[in-house]
């Protein structure tokens, strides 16, 4: 995709959507942190049946810690991996207690140095409980990257690197919940829904689908 498409293809979804948001449901930066460590492998649905049941309970570092790992599993059963996400979530408190009062650190080198919490992790909290302009790549980022031709790289990575070079600042708070939405909704992984694609025009991706 040329560098001038770039900016009519962001503010075509920006139309669209005005004030994208996060389908995690989560009222703190704590409880986005534990609903994007629990999503896993999982949808954002089924986190966030859990997450009802969970943060009612127990919705900050200490809450979780005074729980304890057998009642947090117990609450988070019906999710992928549970028990692992919850040995994870159980030393991440611990170390937000012990090294942070109990707050989500604001920098990225602190929160990739909490369990189970990676490079996607660390933008998705940098990005919609603080506000920096971060982009999260997960599999649909990844692919709408690479099939519209807006940022292709052969990892997570160098896609980030791209939309954070190439998109206009204006649009990169929230380009990454446009990207993300548009793939799990629209640019879908097996079948694109392109006939319904407000960006069609200018996606490169060739063999587009005739049908929904």
């Amino acid at each position: 995709m040329r560098k001038q498409d770039i900016e009519p293809f962001l503010a075509t979804l920006r139309a669209a959507n005005p004030l994208p948001a996060s389908e995690l449901e989560f009222t703190t930066p704590f409880e986005l942190l534990t609903a994007v460590l629990l999503s896993a492998q999982a949808t954002d649905a089924g986190v966030n049946k859990a997450a009802r049941k969970l943060f009612p309970v127990a919705n900050t570092p200490q809450a979780i810690l005074d729980l304890g790992l057998e009642r947090l599993e117990r609450y988070i059963k019906t999710i992928g991996l549970y028990r692992t996400k919850a040995r994870n979530l159980m030393e991440t408190c611990r170390i937000l207690v012990e090294r942070h009062g109990g707050q989500v650190p604001r920098t990225r080198e602190a929160l990739e140095a909490l369990p189970g919490v990676g490079r996607k992790t660390a933008n998705v909290v940098l990005n919609t409980a603080f506000g920096q302009p971060t982009v999260a790549v997960d599999t649909h980022i990844f692919r709408v990257a690479n099939r519209t031709g807006i940022a292709p790289g052969k990892d997570p990575l160098e896609v980030e690197q791209k939309l954070l070079k190439f998109t206009p600042p204006e649009y990169l708070h929230n380009a990454h919940h446009w990207l993300i939405l548009h793939g799990r909704y629209l640019c879908l992984a097996r079948k694109p829904r392109c006939p319904n694609c407000l960006i069609r025009d200018l996606c490169e991706f060739r063999p587009k689908t005739k049908d929904v």
